[in-house]
């Protein structure tokens, strides 16, 4: 005699389905679940935002001090981190640009509050400084809030 594959057997063409009461156990299950685990993960998001702003500020350094080992100077604060992607034609003009530009991707990103750095030549604090006012947008500020320097970072 041949067994019946399972899902040929009356039992299986029978079943209806999941009942009711094991639908809401597993809810109950993943809602608890993602009240244990949600907050935990929610208050990494201003932690990563900074973390992502140091990274890109110390990019834009090594693309600083790539321009000016090509050039002897970098960029005035009119030409801005804009001087890092298309070779400035106002202000002191550099003879020795390197031909694509200095960033990778060829553009200057926003920081991760979709904020512009800010880049001021020569800065108060060394040849240049490199900032974002963090996420209020605003000069001063703490935690989140805080403003991310080039010469505060180690």
């Amino acid at each position: 005699m041949v067994k019946k594959p399972y899902y040929l057997t009356k039992s299986f063409r029978e079943s209806k389905g999941f009942s009711l009461l094991e639908i809401i156990v597993v809810v109950f299950i993943l809602s608890l679940l993602a009240a244990i685990v949600a907050p935990k993960i929610m208050g990494r998001t201003d932690d990563a935002r900074i973390a992502e702003a140091k990274v890109q500020i110390r990019n834009f350094e090594t693309a600083l001090k790539l321009y000016k080992m090509d050039n002897g100077f970098y960029p005035e604060t009119g030409q801005g981190l804009e001087a890092l992607v298309v070779k400035p034609t106002t202000g002191k003009i550099p003879k020795n640009y390197r031909e694509g530009g200095y960033l990778e991707h060829k553009k200057i990103p926003l920081d991760p509050w979709g904020n512009s750095y800010v880049y001021v030549s020569p800065g108060i604090h060394g040849e240049y400084d490199l900032f974002s006012y963090g996420a209020d947008a605003k000069e001063g500020g703490d935690g989140k809030d805080s403003d991310i320097k080039s010469w505060e970072m180690q």
